[in-house]
Formats: structure tokens, C-alpha cells, sequence
């Protein structure tokens, strides 16, 4: 297969549906995108009904390029990540991995444009974050819920607005960005250093101001991480977690146990915000961001430094920190709701607290002279009597 036919594939692909985001390739199965949060199946020109694993085996080698650095991790770890190039289309992140003794790949489409916080429609609090001068910023959330992306809109803002020097350590490079009033230096694992955790370690003697690692993966990047937290630098980082409280845990869970005291007292010192998203079905097709939002305050320190309890949560003192910037999932639901981009179904679906949605919802119907229940004509019965 060359690379002309490889092209021609992945360029059918991307042109089946508007606004894919992942190609999947899997045997037994036909050409498939993602949109929307589903697959769908590609009609190609001769039909695919089932992928072989002769044919998925191929296409996997050719996108590896025969690089011998992805092929032994192919080989020896059973997946490898690489970065493509579809020529005056789009970039893609690949993964190549093994199933059952055959070979599938899914590429992941990257923006080229980046964007701005404000063509994202994301809180205003990311706009703070751009602002910090030191310390930690976790962006998390499961795996293609947009957590790179907003990454990629704090530093873009940093770059509009400071003099400074930014590197940044990628899982492939994913936005490419200019040099504006920021200095870039975007490095890419596999080709410019071998791990997060040696990439990291390097970057504190290349003078940087901002430090961008694409995922805190273990304990000796986490390690570093903080450290270059502690002493002046703002670095940003991504956690595959669902909230503040988890993330915690997470971190924590990372060291041994006979240290978690002064994990945590670090922690308290070194984070800045952490932020989780998810991203819920849309009204009229597509999917939009819901999130959490936990900035620093003397309430969150003390948190951090004891560990929740069941009278008070991370929960809790966001619900509480609105004024400092501060949201809950279900605050960011209950906006989405009122602006009309997802249905009721779906806030409740997606709710932390299906109560405080539920009020939440029950407000706003208020507001709009709606009802709030499907109750109707109710009336007291004067002629009931109970008798001894």
C-alpha cells in the first residue's frame, strides 16, 4: 500500500460527516469516524465490508513509516503513539495498538487553528489562570473531552499578552503555536526527548517561564512537576480524572504512604487551579463542554492538607468559592440548560447531584412561567372523614 492510497483513505474519511474527530480502523469491522460523539460507517469506492487483519496490519505499518523506535514499542509494549500528516487537510495523532493478535489504529484529527477562550465559550477563569505567574495548573478529564484544547486557549492568551518563554513537552505536538509575544519551543516525545519525566527534567536548565506537559503519567514526572511549581515556574498538565476530589487522590496515590503529609503540604503550596471536563450532548447535534472549576483559597488549602470528610467536600467549597471564579459541574450544567444547548434529559443524565439539578432546572421553568410538575388539578376532598 503507498502512501498515495493511505491519503486517499483517511481523506474519504474525514470528508463522510461533518465534524469528525477520530478515525478507527478495526478488523472485522468497516472504515469508521467518529462524529458527534458516535461512529459511523465510512462508504468507501470498492465497498470494505470487514477490515482483514492482513489489510489493518498493513495500514498500520505504513503509518509507522518504518520507525524503529515505534515499531519495537509496537512490538515489545503492544501500542505506540505517532503523529501524521494528510498534506494541506489535517495533522492526526495515531495510535497503533494489538487486539487479539491483530493490529488497530485510531487517529485522532488535530484543530490547526487555535483557538481563543473566547471562540470556545469557556469561563472566564481561564482567563485568570493565563495570569499566574508560578505554581500548578491540572486540566482533567477522560480521554477526548477536550482538555488539550483548553490548554491550547490559556497558552495562545499567554502569548497574546506576556513576553515570556514557553516550553512545551507533547504526546505528539498537537497545536502549533506561533511566535507572538511569547518565545515557543514545542518538543515532541519520541523525537526530541524519550519520556515526560526526562523532558521535564531538561526543561528546567532551557530557561522557560511556562512549562506545558502534556500528561503527568507517574510519580517521578508528578515529582518534578511540582518542584518546578515551587520554584517560579507556571506549569500547566493534564490527569485523566473526573473531579477535584479524585484528582486529589490521584496525585496522593501516587507517592507512599509514609508521605503523604508533605505530598499534601506541597500540594497546598504549588496548585493554582484544577479544572475537570466533560462534554454532554448538545441540543441540535454536536457536543458541548460542561465543567469544574477549583481555584486557591485558605478553604481549599485546608482541604488539600487533611482530605475530604463527609461534612465537607471539594464539593462543597467550590459550590461555596463562586465569587472566587469557583464552579461545580452542576453549576456549569444548569447554565447550559438555561441557554438552552442541552435538553433536561441530558442535565440530569450527566448531574453530580441530581437534587441541586433538579431545583436548579425547577428555577429556571419558574422563571419562564413554566410548570414544574405534571401534576394538575389537585384539589382538597372536604367530604373525607375518618372514623374510629
Amino acid at each position: 500500500m503507498k502512501k498515495q492510497e493511505i491519503d486517499h483513505i483517511l481523506s474519504r474519511m474525514l470528508d463522510a460527516y461533518d465534524n469528525v474527530s477520530d478515525l478507527n480502523i478495526t478488523v472485522g469491522k468497516p472504515f469508521q469516524v467518529e462524529t458527534a460523539g458516535e461512529l459511523a460507517v465510512v462508504d468507501m469506492n470498492p465497498p470494505f465490508d470487514e477490515i482483514t487483519p492482513f489489510q489493518a496490519e498493513i495500514f498500520a505499518l505504513n503509518l509507522l513509516n518504518q520507525n524503529r523506535r515505534l515499531t519495537e514499542n509496537l512490538l515489545l509494549e503492544g501500542s505506540c503513539d505517532s503523529s501524521y500528516e494528510l498534506p494541506g487537510k489535517a495533522r492526526f495523532r495515531v495510535n497503533v495498538f494489538s487486539q487479539r493478535g491483530n493490529y488497530s489504529i485510531v487517529l485522532r484529527k488535530l484543530a490547526t487553528k487555535i483557538p481563543t477562550c473566547q471562540e470556545l465559550g469557556i469561563p472566564e477563569s481561564f482567563l485568570k489562570m493565563a495570569r499566574e505567574k508560578n505554581g500548578l495548573i491540572l486540566v482533567t478529564g477522560a480521554t477526548g473531552t477536550g482538555k488539550t484544547t483548553s490548554l491550547a486557549a490559556v497558552l495562545n492568551e499567554i502569548n497574546d499578552v506576556r513576553s515570556v518563554h514557553v516550553v512545551t513537552l507533547e504526546d505528539p505536538v498537537e497545536y502549533d503555536h506561533p511566535h507572538k509575544m511569547a518565545t515557543f519551543n514545542q518538543r515532541e516525545m519520541g523525537e526530541d526527548f524519550d519520556s515526560f519525566a526526562h523532558g521535564l527534567r531538561a526543561a528546567l536548565r532551557q530557561a522557560p517561564k511556562v512549562i506545558l506537559v502534556g500528561e503527568m503519567r507517574d510519580r517521578e514526572t508528578m515529582e518534578i512537576g511540582m518542584s518546578a511549581a515551587e520554584t517560579g515556574h507556571l506549569v500547566l498538565s493534564t490527569l485523566h480524572t473526573v473531579d477535584a476530589g479524585q484528582t486529589m487522590n490521584r496525585i496522593v496515590g501516587m507517592f507512599p504512604v509514609d508521605e503523604e503529609n508533605q505530598i499534601r503540604t506541597r500540594l497546598a503550596d504549588a496548585i493554582r487551579w484544577i479544572v475537570c471536563q466533560r462534554l454532554l450532548p448538545k441540543v441540535g447535534g454536536g457536543r458541548i463542554a460542561a465543567f469544574e472549576i477549583m481555584g486557591t483559597n485558605l478553604r481549599v488549602k485546608e482541604m488539600i492538607l487533611h482530605g475530604e470528610s463527609e461534612e465537607k467536600t471539594f464539593y462543597d467549597v467550590i459550590h461555596d468559592g463562586k465569587a472566587f471564579g469557583m464552579m461545580t459541574f452542576d453549576d456549569s450544567i444548569i447554565e447550559l440548560y438555561e441557554k438552552g444547548l442541552i435538553t433536561e434529559e441530558t442535565a440530569m443524565a450527566y448531574a453530580s447531584r441530581k437534587g441541586v439539578i433538579g431545583r436548579g432546572i425547577d428555577a429556571i421553568k419558574s422563571s419562564r412561567g413554566e410548570a414544574t410538575t405534571d401534576i394538575k388539578e389537585l384539589k382538597v376532598d372536604h367530604d373525607y372523614s375518618k372514623t374510629i
